[in-house]
């Protein structure tokens, strides 16, 4: 255990050597400011002007969902971003022959970080969130923001070849955050169709209010790290 933290602050060494990392880890607390102070004042003023009673309101909870996705997605292309630099180097490969081995390397490059970004986004969502969640929704959506995170983070290593590819696959991957956008602009059956990607199912949480919805979130989200991981480990 004691070879896993060190490799995890060796990550946070390099994220301190490199700013735009460094900022990127900042952006969870930027954007929930800008969300929760910006955002109602908008929505004053648009209904004020447009004479009607709600027009971002409905989407509150569409926010939220966002906004729990956004420090796994930080914190775990951080560490996807650290992963590529080490491949690159050959540096993984000799410490997956150390001690730590492949178990614990993978620990301290995705485990620990996605576990501190649910503790993170369990601690900043009763501040910055625009509707009232209760205690078992923030942790159920921290949690599957967490899941989302290995899994974007497994796509840009298992894609890319070097940082530069990673950051061009990086915007690849926000896209699949993009199904919990579905239910709540599309009504139709249609909308399954985007089934497939665990957001769909924390964006059908949201909409509808129904926790069991997160099943499929947990269990497709187990399946997509199954076959990135194994993936990754044999580009490596």
């Amino acid at each position: 255990m004691k070879s896993i933290w060190k490799c995890f602050f060796r990550m946070v060494e390099c994220m301190r050597r490199d700013m735009m990392l460094f900022v990127i880890c900042l952006v969870p607390l930027l954007a929930g400011t800008l969300f929760r102070f910006a955002i109602p004042p908008i929505e004053t003023a648009l209904t004020a002007y447009f004479q009607r009673s709600a027009i971002i309101s409905p989407y509150y909870p569409l926010i939220d969902v966002i906004y729990s996705l956004l420090a796994p997605t930080m914190f775990c292309f951080v560490s996807a971003m650290v992963i590529l630099e080490e491949t690159d180097e050959k540096t993984a490969s000799y410490l997956f022959i150390t001690p730590l081995g492949k178990k614990g390397y993978l620990i301290a490059r995705l485990c620990i970080p996605a576990i501190v970004s649910f503790f993170v986004t369990v601690v900043l969502m009763p501040f910055f969130t625009l509707s009232a969640h209760s205690v078992s929704e923030i942790l159920l959506l921290s949690a599957g923001g967490a899941l989302q995170g290995v899994i974007a983070a497994l796509l840009i290593v298992t894609i890319s070849s070097n940082k530069l590819e990673g950051m061009a696959v990086a915007k690849l991957s926000s896209l699949l955050i993009m199904g919990a956008i579905v239910p709540f602009f599309v009504g139709h059956n249609v909308q399954y169709l985007l089934s497939p990607l665990p957001s769909f199912w924390i964006g059908r949480m949201a909409s509808d209010g129904t926790p069991l919805c997160m099943i499929p979130t947990f269990a497709l989200s187990a399946i997509w790290i199954f076959f990135l991981m194994r993936k990754f480990l044999r580009k490596i």
